[in-house]
């Protein structure tokens, strides 16, 4: 049974919470926005990056994929090193380390060192984001719990829609000949305030040595989980390499000419990922504390939930490269331009959130992921159908595809969690969480990888509208494939009050 570590909160009772919680609440949310301002904005933006530093296409693929990677490498990691070494503590670090990464993509003076930068950003986004949710667990009662969780919808649907226009204008205003370097650079003052506060305000907690230490003084804890608090490099060693090998050759391969190593490089990542769980299973039996719940694997709804959410964010991912990489090199527009043109995405995918938290998840569970994906795939089709072929497009005949497509988006992010939750038990509910927050990475990075090698392979030989056309008909494939998958899925969300 895994031991759930939750930090304990220094005032205030399970009935009343933390005394300064809500103030907690709005730091985690400010490093919740830093990081998704962060995945949204470079996309506008790196057009002018190449511009400006040069590069091939399959670099432009790495300044986005890289981050996104290396995040969903570590992600799991950066979960468990917070129960070790303390939330706060972990959260403090990530935020500082992210805020100087972000500095030194500012600094980038060319293609491969933003590339290195932004996997650094990526590696300390992994150790920051995870530790949110045991802080709130930790600050807030349960009865308030609900009221604390239903405000990141709302906060990070707004920080969608500002992310593309906010890099949009920062790289066409050209700030004190900064250029597209302000886009990392607004990470700095939010950066530092999240350090500055989270140090001040975040409840303080202690890691698992300190819990072993006060244990032994007490002769407490006798009996209970026997698992070593360590972590398990072998795991971390082989899980990245799994991934590695999957997503390297994707979206190297086509620049490459697709050789045959890219070829073995992908088929072998899939006995590296069996290794791994195999090696999972032996940690676990030597009472060890395993990376990821072996159990997990063993639930067919569980694995549907990873299988539908893996297709589903590389749909995403891809589709907001694709447009904006689609929208600057194909069309010509500006990047300010093109980060107005996504403006009725982002409030489709608000409004979808919205009504399906609030209203349809809880009546209809599965269905409303079903509805979702057929709009989004209909959105993408109509996408198609408006770009492929059109000698000159302007914002408002895109706007309607894509404030569908963003309806449908919307639609299936707010219940997703909830719904792929529902199949594990309480004991491996918070494993299960963040492999789920891991595969959300991951499917962006081989949603990134794929569809951009697609749409720039197709723009080589048939012009970029014709290729944005056929990459969009792509992601309705995907959402296809996603919307089958779905059927596998539990038919409602575990009700509330039953763990998570």
């Amino acid at each position: 049974m895994t031991s759930q570590i939750a930090p304990p909160a220094p005032t205030g009772t399970p009935s009343t919470g933390y005394r300064l919680r809500w103030a907690g609440l709005a730091v985690i949310l400010a490093a919740e926005v830093m990081d998704l301002l962060d995945t949204t904005i470079v996309g506008v933006a790196a057009p002018a990056v190449r511009q400006d530093l040069g590069g091939s296409d399959a670099q432009i693929q790495w300044i986005t994929a890289s981050y996104t990677l290396a995040f969903a490498v570590l992600l799991i990691t950066g979960g468990r090193l917070g129960d070790l070494l303390g939330r706060k503590r972990l959260f403090v670090l990530g935020a500082a380390g992210f805020t100087l990464a972000s500095v030194l993509c500012a600094a980038a003076p060319g293609a491969g060192t933003l590339i290195a930068a932004r996997t650094v950003q990526g590696l300390f986004a992994a150790l920051l984001i995870p530790q949110g949710l045991g802080l709130i667990k930790a600050m807030f009662p349960p009865k308030e719990l609900g009221a604390a969780f239903g405000l990141f919808g709302p906060i990070l649907g707004l920080s969608s829609v500002l992310g593309p226009t906010l890099g949009g204008y920062l790289t066409g205003a050209d700030w004190f000949g900064l250029g597209w370097r302000a886009v990392f650079l607004i990470n700095l003052p939010v950066g530092l305030l999240a350090v500055f506060a989270a140090g001040r305000i975040l409840p303080a907690d202690r890691s698992t040595t300190d819990r072993a230490t006060a244990d032994r003084a007490t002769g407490a804890g006798t009996g209970a989980d026997t698992r070593t608090g360590r972590i398990d490099p072998v795991g971390v060693l082989l899980l990245g390499l799994a991934v590695l090998l999957l997503v390297y050759p994707l979206v190297q391969g086509r620049e490459l000419g697709w050789p045959l190593w890219t070829f073995l490089s992908m088929a072998a990542s899939v006995p590296t990922a069996w290794l791994f769980t195999v090696q999972q299973r032996g940690v676990l039996r030597r009472g060890g504390t395993p990376l990821i719940e072996p159990s997990l694997f063993g639930k067919r709804a569980f694995v549907s939930a990873l299988a539908t959410g893996l297709v589903f964010f590389a749909a995403l991912s891809g589709l907001m490269l694709v447009f904006t990489l689609h929208l600057q090199l194909g069309l010509g527009w500006t990047p300010l331009h093109a980060g107005l043109s996504m403006i009725p995405l982002s409030i489709g995918v608000v409004v979808g959130a919205v009504l399906s938290g609030a209203l349809l998840a809880p009546r209809y569970g599965r269905r409303v992921l079903h509805l979702g994906m057929v709009l989004a795939a209909a959105g993408a089709l109509g996408l198609w159908a408006t770009v492929d072929g059109a000698d000159g497009l302007t914002s408002w005949q895109l706007a309607p595809a894509l404030a569908l497509a963003g309806l449908g988006l919307g639609l299936i992010m707010a219940p997703f969690f909830d719904i792929a939750l529902a199949g594990v038990e309480e004991s491996e509910t918070g494993s299960a969480s963040g492999v789920l927050n891991a595969q959300q990475q991951l499917g962006g990075s081989m949603g990134v990888a794929l569809l951009g090698t697609a749409f720039f392979g197709w723009a080589r030989t048939d012009g970029f509208g014709h290729a944005a056309g056929l990459t969009y008909g792509l992601v309705a494939v995907l959402l296809a494939a996603a919307f089958v998958i779905a059927f596998l899925l539990p038919r409602q969300a575990r009700p509330d009050g039953e763990g998570h």
